[in-house]
């Protein structure tokens, strides 16, 4: 996909898998996601086994896919760095930085104009160091 298509296509998508790295090995896990400057923000319950791996090893894996046929196959794959953005966990202090992922976040996933806080969740920011996607669509002929 290009650029201009990975942004729409991650923007459309609700739900990515979070691969981390345990003590024990790989971790993943399916978690909500936005897009949002050219980085993955990821709201995280803070007492999660990621969460944990996250602190230890910043390095992360998002992967966002689609379609049941073949040639319907579609996603991206970002690998990167995750690091935590905010207070931990979020209460709704001013943070200008979160402004704008939190506005998306809040309307993508509980059509509200702000975001609900529950003292469990904190923001993870994942800035990718190589981005990888497919369009299998795009064989047909």
């Amino acid at each position: 996909m290009a650029p201009d298509e990975v942004d729409a296509y991650l923007a459309e998508q609700r739900t990515c898998r979070v691969a981390t790295t345990s003590e024990q090995g790989p971790h993943v896990t399916a978690l909500w996601f936005v897009w949002h400057d050219r980085a993955v923000w990821l709201y995280s319950i803070t007492d999660s086994q990621r969460w944990v791996d996250l602190n230890r090893d910043p390095r992360v894996a998002v992967l966002v896919d689609s379609g049941h046929d073949y040639l319907e196959l579609r996603g991206v794959e970002i690998t990167g760095t995750a690091e935590v953005v905010g207070e931990v966990p979020r209460t709704g202090a001013d943070q200008p930085e979160l402004a704008e992922p939190e506005a998306l976040f809040a309307r993508k996933y509980f059509d509200l104009d702000a975001m609900p806080y529950d003292g469990r969740h904190a923001w993870l920011k994942v800035t990718p160091n190589k981005i990888a996607s497919w369009d299998f669509r795009k064989m047909r002929g």
